[in-house]
């Protein structure tokens, strides 16, 4: 369908985060592709993909999740890492590339907890709580079958994953990036962590939410302590999982206030929330999305992301103050030049699955 010829004049303006500032309101959102080589090098497909997007005039793009350590972290054979030498230099090339096109470019920080089905670093998987995950494994990355039951981890472990998420953040800053997105959603660890039916921990981690979101809020603090005031820092939050797509806090907007509030204090510069549709109610027919319910706990711009397709609508949500920046992600494989489009008034290709992947080779083509 072809977009009304408009200005867009709020999703084209500037905003600043920390002490950057974005072009446009528009942002790459975080996408799995599954393309680094086998140790979590970032590749040459990789290095086409960002580079595409970042001359198709998105002003930030956000990188697919990457495993801050080489312990239990990483959740998808063929992932790309940011845990050492290797993944940093392989990081730098692609960051040197975005800059060379006028874009931003954060590190999406994902430890994948239970969720895990493939690790080239250890066997066993771990959580807070010794409960097997909902649902089968993605087989469209690899996996087969029920997840593993994880290993409850011990306070020890806990340390250690604050550490990894630390480490990776500086790994990050030395790889060129403008910031790092701490990955708390989609029921990945620190969703683990968040999500009552899958925490059954009975210490300062576990129980109330107030308690529940207390390895967020500390990673949040860590990084932001060792990394300084002048490098981006946040956050995504959802409440929907890749193994339960139908999740809702039971808390409702309370849970909001409560989660929202903590992360507001824990130095963070943005907030990304993540849901199915990000404009629609949280909670009830009537009620705020989790876009609003954010916006009104916290004082940090709030990104957003989910089926917020057309310009028309980035624009509406934008305008409205629920969100300061959209985060577009199938629209965005239809149309590298998503933004350049809005901006032209240009017709949008519909996602069509079928022109970026391979069933039989499960091979992705996002660089079509």
């Amino acid at each position: 369908m072809k977009e009304t010829r408009k200005n867009y004049p709020v999703l084209f303006s500037e905003i600043n985060i920390n002490s950057l500032t974005l072009k446009n309101r528009i942002a790459l959102a975080p996408m799995t592709r599954t393309s680094a080589e086998d140790s979590g090098v970032p590749s040459d497909r990789m290095l086409s993909y960002y580079k595409r997007y970042a001359k198709g005039g998105f002003s930030l793009l956000i990188s697919e999740g990457t495993y801050p350590d080489e312990m239990y972290s990483q959740g998808y054979l063929n992932q790309p890492g940011i845990a050492n030498g290797e993944h940093i230099t392989g990081w730098r090339r692609i960051t040197d590339a975005v800059h060379k096109e006028g874009a931003k470019m954060f590190c999406q920080l994902m430890h994948a907890g239970a969720l895990s089905q493939g690790n080239i670093y250890a066997e066993k998987t771990i959580a807070p709580s010794t409960i097997t995950p909902k649902g089968e494994q993605l087989g469209f990355y690899g996996g087969e079958g029920e997840y593993p039951t994880p290993e409850e981890m011990s306070k020890k472990e806990i340390q250690q994953v604050k550490e990894g998420f630390v480490q990776a953040a500086v790994n990050a800053r030395e790889a060129g990036f403008d910031g790092v997105e701490i990955h708390g959603a989609n029921g990945y660890l620190l969703d683990q962590f968040l999500t009552d039916y899958t925490n059954n921990r009975r210490d300062e981690y576990g129980g109330s939410t107030e308690n529940r979101v207390r390895l967020l809020v500390e990673v949040c603090q860590a990084v932001r302590e060792k990394i300084g005031k002048d490098f981006a820092v946040g956050i995504r939050i959802s409440q929907a999982k890749v193994n339960d797509y139908t999740h809702k806090w039971a808390g409702g907007e309370k849970d909001a206030e409560i989660i929202f509030s903590q992360l507001n204090s824990s130095g963070i510069d943005f907030l990304h929330v993540t849901e199915y549709h990000a404009d629609a109610p949280a909670f009830d027919d009537n009620g705020p999305s989790l876009a609003s319910l954010a916006r009104n706990w916290t004082n940090v711009p709030v990104f957003a992301n989910g089926n917020l397709n057309s310009p028309d609508l980035a624009e509406q949500v934008v305008s409205k103050n629920e969100i300061d920046v959209v985060a577009i992600g199938k629209a965005a494989l239809a149309n590298k030049e998503w933004a350049l489009k809005a901006r032209d008034a240009k017709e949008m290709e519909e996602f069509d699955p079928e022109k970026f992947f391979v069933p039989d080779a499960k091979i992705k083509n996002f660089e079509l």
